[in-house]
């Protein structure tokens, strides 16, 4: 068995130097707190998912910004804001029960938003969205579906 003698001062000295490391260094958990949530950009991202829970054309509109793009995986390459209106909100939007926000990250022009959504015909799925937010409007919105083979829908009968 080999044993290691560490003087105090060098214990001490290289403590200090890893406590001060884990303050100073913002890790990528640590970089959004250090510059902090913008209220402004989460309470728009609140109203957009209460608008589709509320069936609210009127904001679902209101938020969105004239040039406005949807992108996913399921072959929405930028998508405008009608085909986005007719091609997920007429199509989907009387399948939603509610939205279980589980994380909002907003910075100064964006948020990443992870949830799960509960349908109407008692289906869940959880998406992660990127919201891109200029002067208050939803300029463009990326969604990550969650773990299913295909592209989950309001109206799937995937995995609860």
């Amino acid at each position: 068995m080999t044993r290691l003698t560490v003087s105090r001062r060098k214990l001490l000295a290289t403590g200090a130097c890893a406590l001060v490391g884990a303050v100073v260094l913002p890790g990528p958990e640590r970089a959004s707190a250090l510059t902090g949530q913008n209220s402004a950009n989460e309470e728009i991202v609140r109203k957009w998912y209460a608008a589709w829970e509320n069936k609210d054309l009127g904001t679902f509109n209101a938020l969105l910004a004239d040039n406005f793009t949807f992108s996913s995986a399921a072959g929405d390459d930028h998508i405008s804001k009608s085909t986005f209106k007719s091609k997920c909100w007429d199509t989907q939007v009387n399948f939603i029960g509610h939205f279980d926000l589980e994380r909002i990250s907003t910075g100064a022009d964006d948020a990443f938003v992870k949830y799960l959504c509960h349908t109407k015909n008692g289906q869940t799925f959880r998406n992660v969205e990127y919201l891109r937010i200029v002067n208050g409007k939803l300029e463009s919105l990326e969604c990550y579906f969650g773990a299913q083979s295909s592209f989950p829908s309001a109206v799937s009968t995937g995995h609860k």
